[in-house]
């Protein structure tokens, strides 16, 4: 992916990795538009950003999904590029009956990237290169128990990014995926921002960005942070590490659920 003269479309661009995203594209000098569904979030983004444009988009609902792509197909005929970067992480009690979030979790993370992409993809073969970037986690290699289906989504969209890249092998599109880890966002509340254990954003974007500068054909973007998780399986020592990882969270786990429903 080159680093600037784009026409990205960044999915939850108004808050988190996917504004500071936008922002670093922007400033590249890409043509960014920003999508989620809230409006005010939106807003704020693109009046700090001039020129960079903003849509609503409901990531769950299939066809608001197609409505946002005919829309791009008029609007950014030169879109060129595509973000998967909206998505919810939410903790979960196994043992409860209601998977309401599960259902969501699935809906937003794995079915909205899914459906985004069969509704872009026409558009985006049209173009003489074009970039398709899904965004997994650390997590999808090696699972935080507390939010299984959030891990289990991501470990799918690791999944769909090789069996992507593999179909489109022979096509103008290149698709590459994001590894985060655990970074100062708000993705569970607003804590989670200053969590000194989280990786500052600023310093996540700043590491992404020169990876892309430095190697643009990368399938994969692993800042050094995230290593120890996406190579968790080949370190020898796999069991071990999941159980000191998920160890270490199961305290507060299990006082958030005693009596409680996971919401």
């Amino acid at each position: 992916m080159d680093i600037s003269h784009n026409t990205i479309l960044i999915t939850g661009g108004g808050s988190g990795i996917g504004r500071a995203l936008a922002e670093a594209f922007h400033a590249e000098g890409n043509q960014v538009i920003i999508s989620g569904r809230r409006r005010e979030m939106l807003q704020q983004t693109i009046e700090a950003n001039p020129g960079m444009a903003a849509i609503e988009l409901d990531i769950r609902d299939a066809a608001d999904i197609r409505r946002v792509a005919q829309q791009l197909r008029q609007s950014h005929p030169a879109l060129n590029a595509v973000i998967h970067n909206a998505g919810i992480m939410r903790t979960e009690n196994v043992q409860e009956p209601d998977t309401t979030d599960a259902e969501d979790i699935v809906t937003t993370n794995l079915l909205g990237p899914i459906r985004l992409t069969a509704a872009l993809l026409p558009q985006m073969l049209q173009q003489p290169a074009a970039t398709i970037m899904t965004v997994s986690s650390g997590l999808a290699f090696l699972p935080g128990a507390i939010t299984p289906t959030y891990c289990a989504t991501k470990a799918a969209i690791h999944s769909y990014s090789q069996s992507l890249r593999y179909q489109l092998r022979d096509t103008p599109v290149r698709v590459m995926e994001l590894v985060p880890p655990y970074v100062q966002t708000e993705l569970t509340g607003p804590a989670h921002a200053s969590d000194p254990n989280a990786m500052p954003l600023k310093a996540f974007i700043d590491e992404v960005m020169a990876i892309i500068r430095a190697t643009p054909d990368a399938h994969e973007i692993c800042v050094e942070r995230v290593k120890p998780l996406r190579n968790a399986a080949a370190g020898g020592d796999y069991e071990a590490f999941f159980k000191r990882f998920n160890d270490a969270r199961s305290g507060a786990a299990a006082a958030q659920w005693k009596g409680q429903p996971a919401r």
